[in-house]
């Protein structure tokens, strides 16, 4: 699985030499100090496990006896479902579409049909299923297969309305074929079309069933090799089935009509039936309906029979959902579903054909979502699916993947989120109960965060390779729903639709609290709490963040506005408008020439709001209109609950929020941030002329590009007042809803091309690419605010599109009630470092090396009252503790800072602010996605690159540890979903509607064999119905047919050489060591011993077979001798 690039390592220690040489023997003397207990050996990357539904399902099928289903996909994936709790994923090597599933009935073995013509043998007896055999059709086309329950011989029907059989044990074709011209013989004088179904009758297995599309329906005799009866109808046939007595059959046709044929009657059908079709009053055939495209016939012992059916709806139901008709005696039910039906089951209580089938559920796989309906209750109630199916429920456009989260918090939102289901489920258990749950050894609990393109916000416990839905919260209730006309809409949405589509989110799993980032500019910041309240009124803040170039001459090198005094924020009360909002009245909306200004992308709604357990909304910022120009959207996010600040960024500065004071702290255009030492001369941009952003995931960074200043109406800021022009982006200019963009990828992801190979300096001019500097990563932390400072205070450090860092330092009031009373004082105070490429991720170590977290509180309950309210308080009070390293170690490196861009990462020794180590990742790619990550042994930089690459490196010595070309980057979702997280473990979302998970730890990796759940389960197959003594007397009941001596290359002869080619699959030891485990390893060492062992004994047979011939010829020719020489006498010999 390892594959190191040499060429990286080398240049990797070419640069950390340099790096440490350059920055004298402190490099040399902390690389003494800390011993890094992370080695390559540590590290393995390996998929673990898929979540979510089946991406474009085709297929289907179900094992009665181990109640296991199996679901294939166009893309060539099989997924199978256990109980809940036991999934698995598999993939064919070829991407063709299963068009075929077929178990063998409690064998631990299915066969899988593809558009390739390629027929599989899957191998269930072990965690990670294998193909044992395959079989290559080089001449036909496949369209149907078969399998008898207890059979070993597999029907094909192909396009050619041909028949071949393949003994599924060695997976040889046999030499028996039913060819269609034999079949028809003379009852069409067209080809008859492709062959859609095959089965044999229940009560004798002798005789064969072959639908043709055409129409024709041909019961084939297999011991005399001819056709019995042949039934004809003027209508295409899509599927046929028995009754269990063998007497009947019923076919579904293109014109929506179903037919019932007795099979001695051939002329005409018994019966016809046209479910949905208007019955015309003077006997004439009704009118024709959509085709049906399957049908299932299922009896019951005690009353009538289920016909259940999908499609034949009449055509002038337009726009009505597609249904699935379940008709039981006189009644008729119609199922609407919410997507198209691909396929569907009816589950039965025996896995006999020939028995009473006793329907109790049916599995209806959709073409988003697979439903399972109580056959046995009044209503028809679905069951309440146990799988994590709904992953999709509205697309995904951003993730967060936690690992290692506090123990309280997965019970906490379970109990929050339980109260949200649904009623009126079937009250029975799941029916697809098979399998049995792996042995999980990982005992730390998991979180993933999905934000979804409606705005919800779902919560889901991942735990030991699990997945199941905890707890949902819609952000969209917040704001009133647009009921404004098209004119109006245009002017101040940004998004074409979704506008409530969340983009970023940011929690902290100690405090529970949450932030989430919306495409339309706007903050949502939530509580948690356990007890309902309502809202009166939701607290809202305004911002105005602008982009504005002053219109002088350019300033001097390294001048960048050092002309103005950088103002001192947060001295001042903050604005009484918007901390105590009664109400939400946008400060202007229209000026005088029509032009938007001041009005916010949503409006907040003024009704009061319901809250119930769970996420309850504190604070609501939103980005407004500034001059007829739209607010840019929010490219990053952090929150810290220990200092009670949220801090965002787009391309045009940033601004920081208190939300305990409900104010806007700092509000500042990214060039005011460096002060006077602003490393680019910046020269003010030519005024443009509005353009349209194009359409896809680029389009988060079209529009205004970020310089100075902004104002806010709460914003304490001093400034001079200078003549503006607004730079970039169009009036009115729309976004695509395809901007869910992580702060990952930043505002010059547009000057890429899909490749993704072009360098950073593409087609725009260096100023124009200076211009466009956006805020893309920050983090809080409690370090030294400048140069050689000797005292460690609250921070936050800010990263940017030019990769700039930048610090900023928080004089905090102390913590209780002053904290609510005095102002937060925020002020910036200098660069740190600047690498290549886009500010991803910084961290901190201390000196030892160990990772320093943000600052956080305790969660409480914030709508206490009595005895809590005081555990309140005292919470409040005590200001969490710091894990940073003591002050007193003065004149040493205390903290490293450790920073990744793009292209490089660096470790930065503070208070010194030399650069220790330095690594230059990649070269001709870029970094997608960094996280600093906590192993079980120690910490280190995880990073997944465009050009596909996951990459590890040590901390603090960035030394290469794991270089995997794992994923190409095809598809901008995976870039905007993939996260890493703590102890080796990542994710992505791999399809619009499955997430796969994959862990780069070798620990992991080793024990992964043991977490999974296995599929196979051993269990006794039901007893075969009774015939009863009259039936066995007057030979009444089933028939069997001995298949071994009909289909055995002795009577049927050998098949065509050319007409399909035999794959075997991984064979011997060496093929099973990875796949099976325990006792299924034991099996099949055992039985390839028999296999060796049969062909010792084959030869063994043959050599005796040789010795008695010669042993006959010695005997003969000493015969012969012996009655020439009889009549002799000694002397003539």
């Amino acid at each position: 699985m390892k594959k190191f690039n040499i060429r990286k390592v080398l240049d990797g220690l070419k640069e950390q030499a340099s790096s440490s040489a350059s920055s004298g023997q402190s490099g040399a003397l902390e690389n003494n100090l800390m011993h890094e207990t992370l080695q390559s050996e540590n590290f393995q990357l390996c998929k673990t496990v898929r979540h979510g539904f089946p991406y474009q399902p085709s297929s289907m099928a179900h094992d009665p006896v181990q109640k296991i289903l199996a679901i294939g996909t166009q893309s060539g994936a099989l997924r199978l479902f256990g109980r809940p709790g036991v999934e698995c994923y598999c993939q064919h090597e070829s991407g063709a579409a299963v068009i075929s599933l077929q178990f063998l009935i409690n064998e631990g073995a299915l066969v899988s049909a593809l558009a390739d013509d390629s027929v599989h043998l899957w191998n269930l007896r072990q965690r990670r299923p294998a193909i044992l055999h395959s079989l290559k059709f080089n001449r036909e086309r496949i369209t149907f297969v078969h399998l008898p329950f207890q059979s070993k011989w597999l029907y094909i029907g192909t396009e050619k309305g041909n028949i071949h059989i393949v003994n599924v044990e060695s997976f040889t074709l046999s030499g028996y074929v039913i060819m269609w011209n034999k079949a028809i013989e003379l009852s069409s004088k067209a080809h008859p079309g492709p062959v859609v179904h095959i089965s044999d009758n229940p009560m004798d297995e002798g005789k064969l069933i072959i639908g043709y599309e055409a129409g024709i329906v041909v019961l084939w005799d297999l011991k005399s090799k001819k056709a019995d009866y042949r039934y004809t109808y003027d209508e295409a046939i899509h599927s046929v089935a028995w009754h269990h007595e063998g007497k009947q059959f019923i076919c579904s046709h293109s014109d929506g009509t179903l037919t019932i044929w007795n099979i001695k009657g051939q002329g005409k059908p018994f019966q016809t039936i046209t479910p949905h079709g208007k019955q015309p009053k003077d006997g004439k055939k009704p009118e024709p309906c959509k085709p049906i495209l399957k049908v299932e016939y299922k009896t019951t012992r005690l009353g009538d029979p289920f016909m259940i059916l999908s499609g034949g709806l009449s055509y002038d139901t337009v726009g009505r959902r597609p249904c699935l008709t379940v008709m039981h005696g006189k009644s008729t039910a119609v199922l609407e579903m919410d997507y198209p039906i691909v396929d569907f089951l009816t589950l039965c209580e025996t896995p006999y054909s020939n028995d009473f089938q006793e329907p109790y559920a049916v599995v209806v796989l959709l073409e988003k979502d697979l439903v399972v309906i109580d056959l046995a209750q009044n209503g028809y109630p679905i069951f309440e699916n146990p799988y994590p199916l709904t992953i999709h429920e509205s697309p995904v456009t951003c993730c967060e993947y936690f690992a290692d989260c506090p123990v309280d918090l997965i019970p906490a939102l379970y109990s929050v989120g339980s109260r949200q289901k649904r009623q009126g489920y079937s009250k029975k258990e799941w029916p697809i109960s098979g399998g049995n749950w792996g042995l999980g050894t990982q005992s730390y609990p998991e979180i993933i965060i999905t934000g979804h393109a409606d705005g919800t916000v779902k919560f889901w416990d991942a735990s030991a390779i699990m997945l199941q839905v905890l707890y949902k919260l819609k952000t969209a209730k917040v704001f009133e729903k647009s009921r404004i006309n098209k004119e109006d809409k245009q002017n101040t949405e940004i998004v074409d639709e979704d506008p409530y589509a969340i983009q970023i989110m940011a929690w902290c799993p100690e405090s529970r609290m949450l932030c989430v980032a919306g495409v339309s500019a706007n903050l949502i910041i939530y509580r948690f709490s356990k007890q309902e309240i309502t809202t009166e009124v939701v607290q809202l803040l305004e911002v105005r963040l602008q982009y504005e170039v002053n219109d002088m001459e350019s300033p001097p090198e390294g001048g960048g506005g050092g002309d103005r005094d950088l103002p001192t924020p947060g001295t001042a009360s903050p604005s009484p408008q918007t901390t105590g909002p009664p109400t939400h009245p946008s400060t202007s909306s229209n000026s005088s020439d029509g032009v938007r200004d001041n009005v916010p992308c949503l409006k907040v709604r003024s009704t009061p709001l319901k809250q119930s357990p769970g996420y309850q909304v504190e604070l609501v910022v939103q980005l407004v209109w500034v001059s007829g120009e739209p607010p840019q959207q929010i490219t990053s996010l952090a929150l810290n609950s220990s200092y009670g600040l949220i801090v965002f960024g787009n391309s045009n500065g940033l601004a920081v929020m208190d939300y305990l004071q409900k104010t806007v702290l700092l509000n500042l255009g990214t060039v005011e941030l460096y002060g006077s030492n602003d490393p680019y001369q910046r020269q003010p941009r030519s005024p443009r002329k509005t353009r349209q952003p194009s359409g896809g995931l680029c389009d988060i960074n079209e529009g205004s590009a970020s310089e100075d200043r902004c104002k806010s109406p709460t914003s304490v800021l001093a400034s001079n007042h200078q003549q503006f022009y607004n730079g970039g982006g169009g009036r009115g200019a729309k976004m695509s809803r395809k901007l869910s963009l992580p702060t990952e990828l930043k505002p010059d992801l547009d000057h890429r091309d899909n490749s993704f190979s072009r360098s950073r300096s593409s087609s725009v001019t260096s100023i124009d690419k200076e211009a466009r500097e956006a805020i893309t990563s920050f983090h809080f932390c409690e370090t030294f605010a400048r140069k050689g400072e000797s005292a460690i205070t609250p921070c936050l450090y800010v990263g940017t599109s030019l990769g700039t860092v930048l610090a900023v330092a928080l004089n905090l009031p102390p913590a209780g009630e002053q904290r609510l009373l005095q102002p937060v004082i925020v002020l910036p105070s200098g660069t740190l470092a600047r690498l290549k490429g886009s500010i991803l991720r910084m961290a901190f170590l201390d000196n030892t090396g160990t990772f320093l977290p943000p600052a956080s509180e305790t969660w409480y309950e914030p709508n206490a009252a009595g005895a809590d309210s005081e555990e309140r308080d005292k919470a409040r009070k005590r200001r969490p503790v710091s894990v940073s390293p003591s002050t007193s170690q003065e004149l040493q490196e205390s903290q490293y800072a450790v920073v990744c861009s793009e292209k490089q990462a660096k470790v930065i020794a503070l208070p010194s602010q030399n650069c220790i180590f330095k690594h230059s990742i990649t070269e001709t790619s870029f970094v997608l996605r960094a996280d600093v990550v906590q192993m079980n042994i120690g910490n280190c930089v995880a990073c997944f690159c465009a050009n596909g690459h996951i990459m590890t490196l040590s901390l603090p010595g960035l030394r290469p540890l794991l270089d995997v070309n794992y994923l190409p980057l095809t598809d901008m979702r995976i870039a905007r979903t993939f996260c890493f997280t703590n102890l080796g473990q990542a994710m992505y979302l791999t399809s619009p509607t499955e997430i796969q998970r994959i862990t780069y730890s070798q620990e992991t990796c080793e024990n992964l064999q043991e977490m999974l759940g296995e599929l196979f389960t051993p269990v006794e197959t039901p007893e075969a119905p009774n015939r009863g003594f009259f039936k066995g007397l007057f030979g009444g009941g089933a028939t069997s047919l001995d298949r071994e001596e009909l289909f055995g290359e002795t009577q049927a002869g050998k098949a065509s050489r050319g007409l399909a080619q035999h794959i075997p699959g991984p064979q011997g030891l060496e093929g099973m060591k990875g796949a099976a485990s325990g006792v299924v390893a034991d099996l099949a060492r055992a039985r390839i011993a028999l296999d060796e062992r049969g062909q010792k004994l084959g030869e063994l047979d043959e050599r005796t077979a040789a010795m008695l011939a010669s042993a006959d010829s010695f005997g003969k020719h000493a015969h012969d001798m012996m009655l020439k020489c009889k009549d002799k006498k000694w002397y003539q010999f």
